[in-house]
């Protein structure tokens, strides 16, 4: 039998939709000014691997010489995405349901249980509530990331006035590479979390959405009455 049940919060909803462009600008704006000064390499033994980023990826993207419209629009959407976490964190802490979300004592080896169950090696997933373990490390990571993208910000954009700030990320150079390293972070938990909504199907897709998702439950099964004894 079909039952719907509710799933997500209307407060959950909306700041997890918003984030996503949000997050999308920060990123497109936040590679107008790196390419200012795109120092960052893999080199290994005085060989160059990889640079961040080839030219041909700027051209494709129209980047070059747009340092002021990056540096514009990164700063505006700061405080949105600022404001939209911050709302997002105080309603998990008022409405209780971080309790849902922070990893467990098991969540990191149920996690590994998860990954073998998504790779078709393991027939079995681990049993889970509203978030698996893995779902779980991943929604507390990125709530952290997303801090470290503001304090790590307010050092390489302020490094005199927050020097303290500064001070504790390591420097401007390190608060950089910090900044750059997490931005990177952003875009493989994009991509690992498009696919994972794929692989879990429609009916968690559209919870996401509406609020609700369809679940089968077996019907309870009737109660029969007590046989009834010789003589009554």
């Amino acid at each position: 039998m079909k039952v719907i049940k509710e799933k997500h919060s209307l407060l959950m909803r909306w700041t997890h939709w918003v984030n996503f462009p949000i997050i999308a600008i920060m990123i497109w704006s936040g590679m107008l000014i790196y390419w200012a000064s795109d120092t960052y390499s893999i080199t290994l033994f005085g060989h160059t691997y990889f640079k961040f980023f080839p030219e041909e990826f700027y051209k494709a993207l129209h980047i070059p010489k747009r340092l002021a419209e990056g540096m514009a629009f990164h700063f505006l959407f700061m405080w949105f995405f600022a404001i939209n976490g911050l709302l997002y964190v105080l309603y998990t802490l008022i409405s209780g349901s971080w309790r849902e979300l922070v990893p467990q004592r098991k969540s990191f080896k149920e996690a590994w249980l998860v990954l073998l169950h998504d790779l078709h090696i393991r027939k079995m997933a681990p049993p889970q509530n509203k978030y698996n373990a893995a779902q779980r490390i991943a929604y507390t990571a990125i709530i952290i990331m997303g801090f470290g993208s503001l304090i790590t910000g307010l050092a390489i954009y302020k490094p005199v006035q927050f020097n303290t700030i500064t001070w504790l990320c390591g420097g401007y150079h390190a608060a950089r590479i910090e900044h750059f390293v997490l931005t990177i972070g952003y875009v493989l938990f994009f991509v690992i979390h498009v696919v994972q909504v794929v692989l879990a199907g429609w009916n968690n897709f559209r919870s996401v959405i509406s609020g609700f998702e369809v679940v089968n439950e077996q019907p309870k099964p009737a109660i029969q009455p007590a046989p009834k004894e010789d003589g009554e």
